[in-house]
């Protein structure tokens, strides 16, 4: 038997071997999909089609580069869609990965609460909004939006920081010399936009013999909503010298009109049930 025969033949073997280990690891271990938990074959990419359609309903569509909200291009005006007319934004443009609804939002919130197995998928999702964004080879810094080092203890990580690991760039590098110097209330419990403003007003700064001055930046977040904690991180980074600061998060809530599932919800399906149907012309 010549040698080209027998690496032909280790090569049949070996890979007979591998298709019946991977068939034994898949029937003691079953592939999960990282969101639901639901079984799902190795070719499934980490999550069961029913999430994938739903994070695929989530992301793209178009959005106002200025504040990242659900906007069609034909109703921008000057690059400002009319939910951010008149608005101080101090953050030059920002990109996004989809809209906060369903799956998602899940994995988003899974992600804030342990599971930080989901960065594999989220971070592929943010690779992609940055490299759509139209500034990402602008970008020198990667700056993770900062929590109070009291609830980083608490929770063990940063999660803005554990998806601006997975970001892909050629030449920009992590920077956490933004740090959050006052523990604030939890963004959400706050009634408005002006009191979450109030809230993380003064509540960040740069730590001395920073590295900001004349850089371009992108701030990385998991959330965007009334945008007042973007909005001051890239204050204080603009006064600490920086010349453009950008935004990237993975979803932005809040929209006026949120994209749906084509399947009704239980609230969407209870309130036809109860709108009251229409007399008949001729009865009392």
């Amino acid at each position: 038997m010549g040698i080209a025969t027998q690496e032909r033949a280790f090569s049949i073997v070996k890979r007979a071997v591998s298709f019946a280990i991977d068939g034994v690891n898949h029937l003691f271990w079953p592939a999960a999909c990282v969101n639901c938990r639901e079984t799902i074959s190795e070719m499934d990419k980490n999550l069961c089609g029913s999430c994938w359609d739903q994070l695929l309903s989530c992301a793209g569509g178009d959005y106002c580069r200025r504040c990242g909200r659900d906007a069609s291009a034909y109703g921008m005006l000057e690059g400002n869609c009319p939910d951010c007319q008149g608005k101080e934004v101090h953050f030059d443009r920002i990109a996004r990965s989809g809209v906060y609804s369903q799956s998602l939002q899940q994995m988003i919130l899974a992600l804030k609460n342990g599971r930080t197995e989901l960065d594999s998928v989220l971070g592929l999702l943010a690779n992609s909004a940055l490299e759509g964004s139209g500034f990402f080879s602008e970008i020198e810094l990667l700056v993770p939006v900062p929590l109070h080092w009291s609830r980083r203890l608490a929770r063990g990580y940063n999660q803005s920081q554990v998806l601006a690991r997975k970001l892909k760039h050629p030449k920009a590098r992590i920077s956490t010399d933004l740090v959050r110097v006052r523990r604030t209330k939890a963004q959400p419990t706050m009634p408005s936009p002006a009191a979450r403003a109030r809230n993380v007003a003064g509540a960040f700064a740069v730590r001395h013999r920073h590295n900001f001055t004349g850089r371009r930046i992108c701030l990385v977040d998991d959330i965007k909503t009334t945008g007042a904690t973007l909005n001051e991180c890239a204050k204080v980074l603009k006064q600490a010298g920086a010349s453009k600061v950008f935004a990237l998060v993975l979803a932005v809530a809040g929209q006026n009109s949120p994209r749906l599932s084509p399947w009704p919800t239980k609230t969407q399906t209870d309130a036809v049930a109860k709108k009251p149907s229409p007399r008949k012309k001729g009865k009392k």
